[in-house]
């Protein structure tokens, strides 16, 4: 019995012969094969100390943290695009969220809202528009008034007010932050430029709703509104300035309001006059 059951094992042993072979070739095979899911980049972090490999490279599961870990006084990621996508990152919901507080002159809290993540993207976009809307705006003014005094004057559309609302406008909401930044830096008070250009481009919203309102050819009225659009935002940009830098430089904070109101008389003069 015992001869019959050896017998008939040794005999089946060859069809079965094959298997461990195959098994052993996909175990050599599988221990040969890169894993993908481990796969690194180089040239690894000069932050990270010797030892292990694996604390001296950065994996690929997380490109973006690459960009967001460059040191702060690295140049060439001043002049890299992909440092400013960050920047850019917003939905619908969260500008809209802003545009609404920048209408506040009392609301002080736009920092702490923006702090998580501040974004170019209402500098960029609220500045175009508002250039736009003054340009057009600002032409049909001109023509109420004229047809108000002479019912012959016709339509004519004047070039000259794009340009100058591009160079006041951009250069008003770039500038000053920045000059605001170096100052601060200068000073030893706190000072951030994305969150100054930030703050000074939403500021610019008041004026997009105000401008339709400039659009009524009754002189002292015009006056009235752009002083209140002006004084509005000249509060939001001043109260927010403050809860950032403190009262130890009231002079900056006191400028940053009549800046704003400046900016309110220019538009009005140069626009709707």
């Amino acid at each position: 019995m015992e001869e019959d059951s050896r017998t008939s094992s040794s005999n089946t042993s060859h069809l079965l012969g094959s298997v461990p072979a195959v098994i052993v070739d996909q175990k050599n095979a599988s221990n040969n094969q890169v894993p993908y899911a481990n796969m690194q980049t180089f040239p690894p972090n000069s932050g990270g100390g010797g030892g292990g490999g694996q604390q001296g490279y950065q994996t690929l599961g997380t490109p973006t943290d690459a960009f967001g870990q460059q040191p702060a006084n690295n140049w060439q990621g001043f002049f890299s695009v992909s440092s400013y996508t960050q920047y850019f990152n917003v939905d619908t919901d969260v500008v809209v969220n802003r545009l609404i507080s920048s209408l506040n002159p009392v609301g002080d809290d736009f920092f702490a809202k923006i702090d998580a993540n501040p974004d170019l993207y209402g500098l960029i976009w609220i500045s175009t528009t508002l250039v736009f809307v003054l340009a057009l705006l600002g032409n049909f003014a001109t023509y109420l008034m004229e047809k108000h005094t002479n019912n012959r004057t016709s339509w004519s559309f004047d070039v000259s007010y794009v340009n100058t609302a591009a160079w006041s406008i951009y250069g008003y909401v770039i500038v000053v932050p920045l000059a605001y930044y170096f100052f601060l830096q200068y000073m030893g008070s706190n000072a951030n430029l994305v969150r100054f250009w930030c703050l000074w481009g939403y500021s610019l919203t008041i004026f997009i709703l105000s401008s339709f309102l400039l659009l009524i050819p009754v002189e002292i009225l015009r006056w009235i509104i752009i002083i209140l659009t002006g004084g509005a935002s000249a509060s939001f940009v001043s109260l927010n300035l403050r809860s950032f830098i403190g009262n130890d430089l009231s002079v900056a904070i006191i400028a940053a309001f009549f800046l704003q109101i400046a900016l309110a008389v220019f538009i009005k003069v140069q626009f709707f006059e």
